[in-house]
This record gives structure tokens, C-alpha cells and sequence, in this order.
């Protein structure tokens, strides 16, 4: 634990009010997270994709970065990381543990629940025959890639966006959920979204994070950096490891608003009646599960999942963990391959 953590997380545990069990657990988590082992349809590139991601994948050139989203396709055949993986016996995933929701630790149970820990599930089923032979380990938004990069992980469950960038930096899945960029702030602020109402105010965002790419694009006039940020001198105050921890200084007063994914949004708003998700989302973004860069068997296999897992088990974990924050979604992006 960095110096400085643990009065930030006696302060949170004793101002964060209005929170249940679940909320306050999050929050800590949040603060302290660490690599620690733990037991819609669409038109992308003019084509159109099948309402609910029903159906047959769409081709699309693989020599542009027009579609990110796109993806190897679908394989049961073993190569060397899924040969690693059956020698092991276990897959070794990177979660959050304090995203409600999507994956966070559960408090009354002890153990993480979520529409991304039922997704790596599924994933570990199709891999090793039983969703239980599966390993978490939660890791900081920073620290996905680089966890895939050292092989801590086998791959990454995180809500994390497929862009251009990033698949220079590891093999995606095909999208499993569309997301955007989105505002959260105190109901009574006077800030009304990704607009000049942000000029002067403190916003916070997690490092690495495709909503701090945005800030660095255009902040509207916005102080979303930290003096030293990078650096042993950074305070983690504005870009902080875990998007969590936006939430929690945002509680306490020490930012004005967070810019963060929507979908993750949703979740906060639901725990905290103070806050509320402010205009429209200004980006159109999808979820994909992510492995190291050469592990090609793995990505045609978790791909291969994704396709019986769009038929029902999607839509069944949306009713469970998201319908009520997030309605309206009539199902999974359809896959794109290459």
C-alpha cells in the first residue's frame, strides 16, 4: 500500500454516506486494488450487423483500423496457450473486484459476482470444461496490459475498450458490449456533460483509460492532470489506478465530476442518489476480452465461447446484473472478424 492510501480509505469509510453494504466494499476495494490472487445492434464501416449479434459474423479487412472491433475467427483447435492453460488446469483471468455490477466482491458471500466475472466463467468452461477452474486476479485499470505482457494473467475481463492503439498492444476477442465515454457529477452540479460546463472544474479519471484520452483531446477547459503525474511525486488525486477511486473523491469533495464509461457509470449512479450521469455519451466504444499479442488459439477459442454465449447467456447475465441501471439494450454486439 502506497504511502498516504490508508488515511484516504479510513477517510472514505467514514464519509462515504448513503451507501449500502456492497457500495462501501467497492470503495475501499477500489482504493486499494492490486495484483493480488483472488479465489446493439450496430453499423460499423457501412456493414450491418444482426439485431441482438444473432447470426453470422461479418468479414471485414483486416489492413485498416476502420474496425477495431474485429477479430479472429472462431476455433476449438488447441495451440500453445490453450495447451499452457489445459497443463495448468486453471485459467488465470484479470478482473476488477470493485466495479458493481460488473465485477466486484460481494460482500454477504465473499466472493466476486458480476457480468464480467459470468463471462470469464464461461470462457474457463470452454476452455477447461468447468467454469470454476478459473483463477482471478484483480489488477488496477493501468495494469491490464501490462499484466498479459509479464503472463500474471492469461486474459483480461476488465471492461476494457478495443481501439486502434490498443490492439497494437494485445489480441482482443470480438466485442461483447457497447459502451461510451459519459459524465458523472453531484446531481445538484452545475455541470451539464462533455461540454464548457467542465471549464475550471477538477475531473477525475483512471490512468490509462480511453476517458482520459478524451480530456487529453479536448478537456473543455477542465483540470484533469496531477503535478507529476507518472511520477514517485504523483499524488493520484486527478488520474488515479482504478476508476473506483473517481467515485470516492468525488464523494469526498476532492473532484468535481468523473468521465468514465457509462456502463460503469450506471452502476455508481445506482449506489450513490447523490450522483447522476450528466448530458449524453460522447463516444460510441465496445467491451472485448483481452489476451497477450500471439496467442492467437486463445482468442479463436474465447471467440468461439462468444458465439453460443450470444445465443442466451448473454442476455440472461444482462437481466441479472445490468437491465435495471442500463435498460433498453436488446442484446450483444454482432462479432466482426477479420
Amino acid at each position: 500500500m502506497s504511502e498516504g492510501t490508508e488515511p484516504l480509505v479510513r477517510r472514505a469509510a467514514r464519509r462515504l454516506r448513503g451507501w449500502g453494504g456492497v457500495a462501501a466494499m467497492a470503495a475501499t476495494c477500489g482504493l486499494t486494488a492490486s495484483l493480488t490472487l483472488l479465489p446493439l445492434a450496430r453499423e460499423e464501416g457501412g456493414a450491418t450487423a444482426a439485431p441482438g449479434g444473432v447470426g453470422v459474423g461479418v468479414q471485414v479487412k483486416a489492413d485498416t483500423c476502420r474496425n477495431p472491433e474485429a477479430s479472429l475467427t472462431p476455433s476449438t483447435e488447441d495451440g500453445p496457450a490453450i495447451r499452457a492453460v489445459k497443463e495448468r488446469g486453471k485459467l488465470i483471468v484479470g478482473v476488477d473486484q470493485s466495479s458493481y455490477r460488473w465485477g466486484y466482491r460481494n460482500p454477504e458471500k465473499g466472493v466476486l459476482e458480476g457480468f464480467d466475472i459470468d463471462l470469464a466463467r464461461a470462457v474457463a468452461k470452454g476452455v477447461l470444461g468447468d467454469e470454476n477452474a478459473v483463477i482471478f486476479r484483480a489488477i488496477p485499470t493501468n495494469q491490464r496490459i501490462a499484466a498479459l505482457d509479464s503472463g500474471k494473467v492469461d486474459l483480461v475481463v476488465r471492461t476494457m475498450t478495443i481501439n486502434c492503439k490498443r490492439i497494437e498492444q494485445v489480441a482482443f476477442s470480438t466485442a461483447y458490449f457497447q459502451a461510451g465515454q459519459q459524465v458523472l457529477a453531484p446531481k445538484r452540479s452545475d455541470i451539464t456533460g462533455y461540454d464548457p460546463s467542465l471549464r475550471g472544474k477538477r475531473v477525475c479519471t483512471a490512468e490509462g483509460s480511453t476517458a482520459h484520452e478524451a480530456l487529453e483531446e479536448n478537456s473543455f477547459g477542465a483540470v484533469f492532470q496531477d503535478e507529476g503525474d507518472g511520477t514517485k511525486d504523483d499524488k493520484d488525486l486527478l488520474t488515479v489506478p482504478n476508476q473506483l477511486d473517481c467515485l470516492a473523491r468525488l464523494q469526498l469533495g476532492e473532484v468535481d465530476a468523473v468521465v468514465t464509461d457509462n456502463a460503469l457509470a450506471a452502476g455508481q449512479a445506482a449506489q450513490d442518489p447523490a450522483v447522476e450521469l450528466k448530458g449524453k455519451p460522447f463516444t460510441k466504444e465496445y467491451y472485448g476480452v483481452a489476451a497477450k499479442l500471439g496467442n492467437d488459439d486463445l482468442v479463436r477459442r474465447v471467440n468461439h465461447v462468444l458465439v453460443g454465449y450470444r445465443q442466451g447467456p448473454w442476455q440472461a447475465a444482462y437481466r441479472q446484473w445490468l437491465e435495471k441501471d442500463l435498460p433498453g439494450i436488446s442484446g450483444p454486439p454482432a462479432p466482426l472478424y477479420k
